[in-house]
């Protein structure tokens, strides 16, 4: 995927990064880390400058952050409830009251949670689907987002550029933060459930 990637980018420059940020924010298993740090050497190299690599990645961002919105507001608190109520809820264990929960949650905490998240791997892109799920509002959604993307792709062109043909012992530094986000991430996953069906035994118990 890298040799891919470096040659899309070196065939069709910013709106190469523009569409391959767009595409890793739709599917997160494509790494920013590579485009964005190689986007930092290329600025050595060829006519690309840093702050157009910034732009453009940005712009990016913004382009796959309004599709998972968009995807996320498709499923609203009646659709999901509607499912919660049948099968999968079931094997889920989950209710529609749960989720109103989360909703609530969501509503009263969502401009942080999407401005601190826009810059934590892995979690940065899916961020926008319970964004567009809370109906959070769309300019403040993008304002955050905006302003988180812009952190992010900013420190990893310019240590890119700063790192010049050693640009990907930057990448690998950031897989490994990415490897550790994902391990801290289920490990809470795993917590959150058991506290979870630990105070719902509970509560049976009590009736």
């Amino acid at each position: 995927m890298k040799d891919w990637i470096i040659e899309f980018m070196n065939q069709f420059g910013y709106l190469g990064i523009t569409f391959l940020i767009a595409l890793e924010n739709v599917f997160p298993p494509i790494p920013s880390e590579i485009i964005l740090t190689f986007g930092g050497f290329m600025t050595t190299y060829t006519s690309l400058t840093a702050q157009g690599v910034i732009l453009f990645s940005t712009i990016g961002s913004l382009l796959g952050a309004a599709i998972l919105y968009g995807a996320g507001n498709l499923l609203t608190m009646d659709r999901l409830g509607k499912i919660l109520d049948g099968r999968i809820g079931k094997i889920l264990r989950l209710k529609r009251e749960d989720v109103s929960k989360a909703y609530n949650w969501f509503n009263s905490k969502g401009k942080v949670t999407v401005l601190i998240c826009r810059c934590i791997p892995v979690i940065r892109s899916l961020i926008s689907i319970p964004a567009g799920m809370a109906n959070m509002n769309i300019w403040s959604f993008f304002l955050l987002t905006t302003i988180g993307s812009l952190v992010w792709n900013t420190v990893l062109v310019l240590l890119g550029k700063a790192a010049s043909n050693s640009w990907e012992s930057i990448v690998d530094k950031t897989d490994t933060l990415t490897h550790i986000t994902v391990i801290v991430l289920g490990v809470l996953f795993i917590l959150c459930a058991a506290f979870y069906f630990y105070k719902k035994s509970k509560k049976k118990e009590k009736e």
